[in-house]
């Protein structure tokens, strides 16, 4: 440098050492004075002159440098003011200016927008432009090309519009428009330029390049493409650019990063075809509006018109599989997506995650059952009835089990792949089999699912991570989109699905699988319940119970024409279990012809029972109790009862059977029967034995006080044996009873019953309770007439005859001799006190007692002969005259003598060594007859045993009186 400004200055190269240095240091440029030399140059030239400033790649200059901006301005408006419009500055930038600065304050909004108005012409270079200049520029043809070309595109020109058409709801994008769009684009097809653009400023967005404001603008664009060019050069005319080529062109710009996934593939992969379609999936992957499935990554990697489709197709699906499996792309349906390292990795651990098989299936249960077919019961569409059915898939019942199935065989099954196998297990089974189409893809794609959706759920416990929580929300996005997907593509595969009944397949076209399904069921109903046409298609309601019910309903069809087909079905069975000794309930009818071959709605099945019962030809009983016409009709529409509803086959009699128990009945019961059909009488038969039961019972239990109704046991037992019978038994079988009914009736019963609704029965009473009261006295006064009676009641037949009235004379006879001897002995009582209490009187010590001390005395005498009108017993009156005559007196001397006892004598005075005088103690009196006289003879023979015995006794009495005691004679 020192050298060269020596030379052009011609000083000593010594001199101009750090020559930039100095002027560094001496010069100070500013944009005033550059506008005044730019000023001053324009001036030395000629008239009208006009100097132009290009600045290339502003935005890497100002980036988001609001300041270099506003230098930039300065500069404009001081040419501006300076040249008066004759220097003008010319800037290009690979993305919109806006973009450059990026998020901005208010002022620099404000600073910003005066900016802009210094560049107010702009020229953007879109896509359009881009493709023009590369076309013009880069890819110009020469005469002979172009008639060959020409020649191409006639030949292709058919093709063209599917060759290059995107689908599955991409992105459309431009083909190719005619002959001279062909022959200058070639050999890029016209979509490379738009998608191309699409695919840098993508990548740019997601900061894939090195820089932060690279070069990735329409510009950009003429390098690669330029050296895709270059590496055709060599093809032959018919050959196309492929879009992974471009990845070669941005290759070098992009970060090391984010082509690391390449970079692997590269060296690992010995499938260099594998390598392209990472590449194209790579550029395209933050283009959102293009769809990189199977169809769109066979028309980016198109190298040659006639290249066989259907054979790329297979290697690019090879291809994707691949890298799929290797964790270089991630499939979510149709749709294919490159995977960043960091996104690698959550799809390694997505995919290392253990899945219980039953989710899947749980999941595969959900979207066939709940989110396709919907149904939990299935309209038959001939009888209106629906049918619940058991959930199957693959052969395992999925929840409550019905008579009827819909068996799913998924792509899980090995069956998939063999339905003949299917087919046969068929063919005994009340199913449907829905055999889907062997899908490799969609058991991955489920369980993909079911691994991201774990994956994520577990995931949300985590720290936060910004960059890794992204790729989590982003799996989550598409795990939703994959959840549509799946959903579509089962739909598609059970529109496709081979159905199968009874081992027949079914010709079922269309495409909705519910609409199949539900069509494929009815054959299946209509198969199994082979007996359903009895029904004869009626739809049967609730309210049609209460008419069925009712004799004259027409139902089932006018009065008298007989029994429908399935009438005259549930009478036949009803009848041969009444055969078996079986009693059916209405319960078990739904549940028998319910089932197969009938498969008949309950509700059809309670109206035909109930028409049976209404038409008489069979009975019908809940708890006992007789149903018929609106309590039937309350009964069978509750079906809590319809367990303990009863049904029993109505016989037919003749008319000799009705007359018989017409008879027997009047006979029987005294009463004419009102019913002339079987029916009727048996119920009002039945009734009737009820009641006669319930009245011998009554009389039996009256034993205890009339032991003779021990003789209607025997009538007892045999009626209450008939009670509850069916209605037609009491047609036949009391007949064959009639003579041993009639003669307990007429011998035992009648008689009874006048005995007891009569005199004798007060009568009986009366002679009971009396022998009952009286018994301790009838053993005094006639004890001959009291077993008398006694043997009266004890006999069995003295209900009979007039045994029982004759007893009223002996009773009243017996009765008054009792009461007479009463009033003797309650006399006697009364002598006996009265006797004692005038001795008592006459004696010195009452006569010594103060006149309320006798009227005391005279009161206790008077005690003894109280309460003595309600003593009735003969043996307590006898004793209570003996107690009188025996302790009465003894116990009113001894009240007299307690009365007259002296005081005790008044103790010593303290400190006497006298002994108090004992205190006096009151005589006591004994009976004479209680002494007992010590003789030892026991009895008096002659006179000298009287003295003797006289001797001993005045010895005994002395030796009382001796002791202090009187002795009472």
């Amino acid at each position: 440098m020192a050298a060269a400004f020596a030379r052009a200055t011609g000083t000593d190269p010594a001199d101009a050492k750090d020559i930039l240095s100095q002027y560094r240091k001496d010069t100070r440029v500013s944009i005033e004075d550059f506008a005044n030399t730019v000023k001053a140059w324009i001036d030395r030239q000629v008239p009208n002159f006009r100097l132009n400033f290009f600045v290339d790649e502003v935005g890497q200059y100002i980036a988001d440098n609001v300041k270099l901006m506003t230098n930039l301005q300065t500069i404009a408006e001081s040419l501006n003011t300076k040249c008066k419009g004759q220097a003008w500055i010319i800037v290009t930038a690979q993305q919109a200016i806006t973009e450059v600065v990026g998020d901005m304050t208010a002022r620099q909004e404000n600073d910003f927008s005066k900016i802009q108005a210094r560049f107010a012409i702009r020229m953007p270079l879109n896509s359009a432009d881009v493709a023009e200049v590369i076309q013009r520029r880069l890819l110009s043809k020469t005469d002979s090309a172009q008639i060959m070309l020409g020649n191409l595109h006639d030949k292709e020109e058919n093709n063209l519009k599917t060759l290059f058409d995107f689908a599955d709801g991409s992105i459309r994008l431009k083909n190719y428009r005619d002959r001279e769009h062909f022959v200058a684009s070639y050999p890029f097809p016209p979509y490379q330029y738009t998608l191309f653009q699409m695919a840098i400023t993508s990548l740019s967005q997601h900061n894939a390049f090195e820089g932060k404001h690279s070069s990735v603008g329409e510009r950009s664009m003429l390098g690669v493409f330029q050296e895709v060019a270059k590496t055709l050069a060599d093809r032959p005319v018919g050959g196309l650019a492929t879009f992974d080529l471009m990845f070669e062109g941005i290759r070098t710009a992009l970060k090391s990063s984010v082509q690391q996934s390449v970079q692997i593939a590269e060296r690992n992969l010995d499938d260099p075809f594998a390598v392209r379609v990472l590449k194209a999936l790579f550029l395209v992957k933050y283009v959102k509006e293009f769809k990189p499935t199977v169809r769109n990554i066979s028309v980016l990697l198109l190298s040659e018109f006639e290249a066989d489709q259907a054979g790329q197709r297979r290697k690019i699906e090879d291809a994707l599989a691949r890298l799929e499996r290797e964790t270089y792309i991630q499939r979510n349906g149709e749709v294919y997506e490159f995977l960043t390292n960091e996104e690698k990795d959550v799809e390694a651990e997505i995919k290392a995650l253990d899945v219980d098989p039953t989710e899947i299936s749980k999941e595969l249960e959900t979207l066939a059952f709940d989110t396709i077919l919907r149904h939990r019961k299935i309209k038959h569409l001939t009888t209106g009835f629906e049918y619940s059915f058991s959930r199957k898939l693959d052969d395992h019942l999925l929840g409550r089990e019905y008579e009827l199935s819909i068996n799913i065989i998924s792509p899980f099954n090995d069956d998939a792949a063999a339905p003949d196998a299917v087919r046969m297990r068929n063919m005994g089974r009340e199913e449907l089999a829905i055999v889907l189409q062997p899908d490799v893809r969609f058991i991955r794609d489920l369980t993909l699912f079911r691994q991201t959706d774990k994956f994520i759920r577990q995931s949300r416990s985590g720290s936060p991570q910004p960059g890794r929580d992204r790729i989590i929300l982003e799996k989550g996005e598409q795990n939703s989109r994959r959840a549509k997907d799946l959903e579509l593509r089962l739909r598609k595969l059970m529109a496709a699905a081979r159905l199968f009944v009874r081992g027949d397949e079914l010709d079922i076209g269309g495409d909705d699988p519910q609409d199949r399904v539900v069509k494929a069921f009815q054959a299946l109903v209509d198969k199994v319940y082979v007996n359903l046409p009895m029904l004869r298609g009626v739809n049967y309601v609730e309210a049609d119970i209460a008419k069925a019910a009712s004799p004259t309903s027409t139902l089932f069809g006018e009065a008298g024409t007989g029994l429908t087909e399935a009438e005259q079905d549930v009478l036949n069975h009803i009848q041969s279990q009444a055969r078996n000794g079986v009693k059916v309930s209405a319960k078990y009818l739904t549940e028998r012809f319910g089932a197969k071959p009938y498969g008949w709605p309950t509700v059809a099945t309670l109206c035909l029972t109930a028409s049976l019962s209404g038409k008489g030809k069979c009975e019908t009983r809940s708890d006992g109790t007789p149903l018929e016409g609106a309590e039937l009709a309350r009964a069978l529409n509750n079906s809590h009862t319809l367990g303990n509803i009863l049904l029993t086959p109505q016989l037919e009699f003749t008319s000799s059977q009705i007359r018989a128990a017409k008879d027997l009945y009047k006979e029987l019961f005294g009463l004419p029967a009102d019913g002339s059909d079987a029916r009727v009488l048996g119920g009002e038969w039945a009734e009737s034995i009820r009641k006669l039961a319930d009245e011998l019972s009554r009389l039996v239990t009256e034993r205890y006080k009339y032991p003779f109704v021990a003789a209607l046991e025997p009538l007892r037992d045999q009626v209450v044996a008939m009670v509850g019978k069916p209605a037609a038994w009491y047609i036949t079988e009391p007949v064959n009873q009639e003579d041993a009914l009639l003669n307990a009736k007429e011998d035992i019963l009648d008689k009874i019953r006048s005995f007891m609704g009569g005199a004798q029965r007060e009568i009986y009473d009366d002679v009971r309770d009396f022998l009952q009261a009286q018994e301790a006295n009838i053993g005094y006064v006639d004890a001959a007439a009291g077993e008398k009676l006694r043997a009266a009641l004890s006999d069995p037949d003295c209900y009979k005859g007039t045994a029982i009235q004759a007893l009223k004379s002996d009773l009243y006879a017996l009765k008054d001799k009792v009461e007479l001897d009463v009033l003797k002995e309650r006399k006697a009582v009364i002598a006996a006190v009265d006797e004692c209490a005038d001795k008592v009187a006459q004696t010195a010590e009452f006569q010594a007692l103060t006149p309320e001390q006798q009227d005391k005395i005279c009161r206790s005498v008077a005690s003894h002969k109280a309460g003595l009108d309600a003593v009735t017993m003969i043996p307590i009156l006898r004793d209570r005259a003996n107690g009188a005559r025996s302790s009465l007196m003894q116990q009113m001397l001894a009240d007299i003598a307690r009365m007259t006892q002296p005081p005790a004598p008044t103790p010593a005075d303290p400190g006497m060594k006298e002994r108090p005088a004992p205190a006096p103690r009151p005589p006591s009196y004994v009976n004479a007859a209680d002494i007992k006289v010590a003789y030892p003879r026991p009895y008096l023979a002659e006179e000298a045993d009287v003295d003797q015995y006289v001797n001993e006794l005045r010895k005994t009495l002395m030796a009382e009186i001796a002791a202090g005691k009187k002795v009472i004679v």
